[in-house]
Formats: C-alpha cells, sequence, structure tokens
C-alpha cells in the first residue's frame, strides 16, 4: 500500500494539477503533512482529540433486525454517524485544522454539498481559535439549510455559490480561488479523497482510522474478516477510509455506492464509472462525467454529498484494476433503504449512507447467512429529515 507515487499518481491518475500560483503552497503543504505523519507529538495529540473529542472508536453494531428481515448476510454498521458533528467528515477537519495550526496558518476555508464537511470545519476552527469561511452552492444552501445554520452557530462565515451547477463542483471553485487570493495565511480544508496532491493520500490517512477500528472489532466480535466491505462514494473519503485498510486482504470484496440519481442518463444522475470518462478537472486526473467536447455535464442526486462530476483518483484506480467495485443506487432505492433502517433499527441515516445501505438490500439476501458485510454509516439523517419530508408531502 505504497499508493500514491512521489509525484501524487495512483497509476495513471491523481496528480497535481493546479495553477502556478498554487503550486507553492500545495509543496508547503505535502513537506508540513510528510513531517507531521512521521511526528510522534502531531500523532498523539491528534489521537488525544480523536478519542475525547471526537468520540472515537465508534461502534461497529450489528443490525439484527435488518439482517433478519433481508434472510441473508450478517449486516455490520460501522457508526461513524456517531462521530460527533454527525459524520465522518471530523476525522479529516479536525486533522487537517490541526496540521493547519501547526503551519502557522490563522485562518481555513472549505466547500460542503450535504453541509457535514461545512460543519466538521466550522467545529473544529471554532475550537482551534481559527478564522473559518465556507462555500456551498446555493442549491445545497436551500437543501441543507439546518446545517448552514449550524456553521453560522459556530462562528464561519458561509458563501452561497449562485454559479454553473450550484452545487459542489462550484463550491470547490470558489474555494479554490480563495485559498490562491490568501495563500500566506490561510489553508483549504478539502473535504474528500479529490484535488490535486496531496489532498488524495492525506485525507485518505485520515480516514483509515475508520477501518483500522473495523478490522479490530470484527476480529473480536466474528473471530475473521468480514466477506464485504460496503460505503457509498461521492468524493470517496467514507468509503476509503473503511476500505484501505482491508486492501491487502484478497477474500474482502468492497462495493463503493455511487448515486444513480432518477437514472442513468446524461445530467440525471451522479455515477461516474457508469457514465463517465477520463478526464482532469480540480486539480487531478480521474473518471469525470463530461460531454464529448469535454464540458462537465450536471449531476443530480437526491443527497447533496454524492452530487459530484468526478469521484477520487484512488477510487479509478482500484476500479480499474477490479479491487473495488463501485455498482449504483438511484434515488428511490436510497429512498427506501432511508425509510427501512428507520423503522427496523432505531438508526436515520444521512442520504449519502442510504445508498449504501441500499446496495446491501440487494447484497445480503445473495449471500448465506454465515456470511458477514460492513457497511459504513457516514452521517446521521437529521440534516435530511426536512427534505425528505417535503418530497414526501408531508406538512411540519
Amino acid at each position: 500500500m505504497s499508493m500514491p507515487d512521489k509525484t501524487g499518481h495512483f497509476g495513471v491518475y491523481g496528480g497535481r494539477f493546479a495553477p502556478e500560483t498554487l503550486m507553492p503552497a500545495l509543496f508547503e503543504l505535502e513537506k508540513a503533512y510528510s513531517a507531521a505523519r512521521k511526528d510522534k507529538e502531531f500523532q498523539t495529540t491528534l489521537e488525544f482529540y480523536n478519542r475525547e473529542f471526537i468520540g472515537r472508536p465508534t461502534p461497529l453494531y450489528l443490525a439484527s433486525r435488518l439482517s433478519d428481515h433481508l434472510g441473508g448476510a450478517k449486516i455490520y454498521l460501522k457508526r461513524e454517524d456517531l462521530c460527533h458533528t454527525g459524520a465522518h467528515k471530523i476525522n479529516n477537519s479536525l486533522a487537517q485544522v490541526l496540521l493547519a495550526k501547526r503551519m502557522g496558518k490563522t485562518r481555513v476555508v472549505a466547500e460542503t454539498g450535504a453541509g457535514q464537511h461545512g460543519v466538521a470545519t466550522a467545529t473544529a476552527a471554532a475550537m482551534f481559535g481559527m478564522d473559518c469561511e465556507i462555500y456551498m452552492g446555493t442549491d445545497d444552501v436551500a437543501r441543507q439549510s439546518l446545517n448552514v445554520f449550524r456553521m453560522k452557530l459556530l462562528g464561519a462565515t458561509v458563501h452561497p455559490v449562485d454559479l454553473g451547477s450550484k452545487t459542489l463542483k462550484d463550491a470547490i471553485n470558489e474555494a479554490m480561488r480563495d485559498w490562491i487570493t490568501n495563500v500566506g495565511t490561510t489553508h483549504y480544508v478539502l473535504g474528500t479523497v479529490f484535488g490535486p496532491h496531496p489532498f488524495p493520500m492525506m485525507v485518505r490517512d485520515f480516514q483509515s482510522v475508520i477501518g483500522r477500528e473495523a478490522k479490530k472489532q470484527i476480529m473480536k466480535m466474528e473471530g475473521r474478516l468480514p466477506d464485504a466491505l460496503v460505503a457509498c462514494v461521492g468524493g470517496g473519503s467514507n468509503a476509503m477510509g473503511l476500505f484501505y485498510e482491508f486492501l491487502e486482504d484478497a477474500s474482502v470484496k468492497m462495493y463503493g455506492v455511487e448515486a444513480g440519481g432518477t437514472g442513468i442518463e446524461r445530467g440525471k444522475h451522479a455515477a461516474r464509472f457508469s457514465g463517465g470518462s477520463l478526464g482532469v478537472l480540480q486539480g487531478t486526473k480521474t473518471f469525470i462525467l463530461q460531454d464529448d467536447d469535454g464540458q462537465i455535464e450536471m449531476t443530480h442526486s437526491v443527497s447533496a454529498g454524492l452530487d459530484y462530476a468526478a469521484v477520487g483518483p484512488e477510487h479509478a484506480f482500484y476500479h480499474d484494476t477490479g479491487r473495488i467495485e463501485h455498482p449504483y443506487a438511484i434515488d428511490e432505492e436510497a429512498m427506501e433503504a432511508f425509510d427501512l433502517l428507520a423503522r427496523l433499527e432505531g438508526i436515520i441515516p444521512a442520504l449519502e449512507s442510504a445508498h449504501a445501505v441500499a446496495y446491501c438490500l440487494k447484497l445480503a439476501p445473495t449471500l448465506g447467512k454465515e456470511k458477514v458485510i460492513i457497511c459504513n454509516l457516514s452521517g446521521r439523517g437529521d440534516k435530511d429529515v426536512m427534505q425528505v419530508a417535503k418530497m414526501k408531502g408531508v406538512e411540519l
């Protein structure tokens, strides 16, 4: 597991496709991260905050009623929804803000789609006493108004981005512009395993605590490795966080579930491996939803956090090798999983996480009862309840 190479490539994917004005900041970040990952004091401090602030380790929970209902494999849920702020995003945000403080930065910026990364970054910035500004597409601001208010409560300034698709892609563009303008004082807390090197590697490393914990937990509970891992994939950080520790365990199958939207037609989904092609976007080479002229296509998903035109380069590499499969779940399937997990387990998942649960509904019945699945429940669904109620025609 020595990926990426020194230039930030995972095979043909990845790299550092960035403006010349940003290259010094990327080199500075790479140098700082390389030193921090070898620094026992930094690692000890990070472990302390993971334990005492985030609430790690998160439980690995046997969803027995869901498993019995499906009549197949046991489904264990890795409960990242129980992290402080309600999702896996805080694992990366807190670590990057800690690194930014070590670098002498006084301000952080971030993009957000579903709002969870924005909330996590605002939380970490508040705790470490740093200024924080968040960029968010206006479509996402509308459907994630609760998280917008949470960010403001935490002291962050939220900038609605009313350009392009008005979603995550455009928020990233604006956050990048801010970083270039204020690079001396500012660190960009990128929220997923995407962007120019070293971000895909760094975010993966910070999220890999999920898989390390899950492996220890399943060995204690079942005495063996799982047969399958399932996680949703937008940029892909929660999935790589779970998968990374198991990559060399050939018996463990891995499924990164993309957003099928309303179906695999142009502009109606965000399933990059089912409708995308090789290209470069926002600093990295990977699979992208684009037209024949290389223009980025519109995307759609019921979940704001999966509604993105590109995928992390490490996912693209392992997709090519066959190590990770990338099926998709459509909106209707995710909504069904959202309802079912709530009714059977008393757990309301984020709509992003519901895509992973939706694939478990298909996978588990095809496996024997002696088989074991770990599903990454990457976030809780409080942020989505108003949107779901509106979609169901329920007045609150």
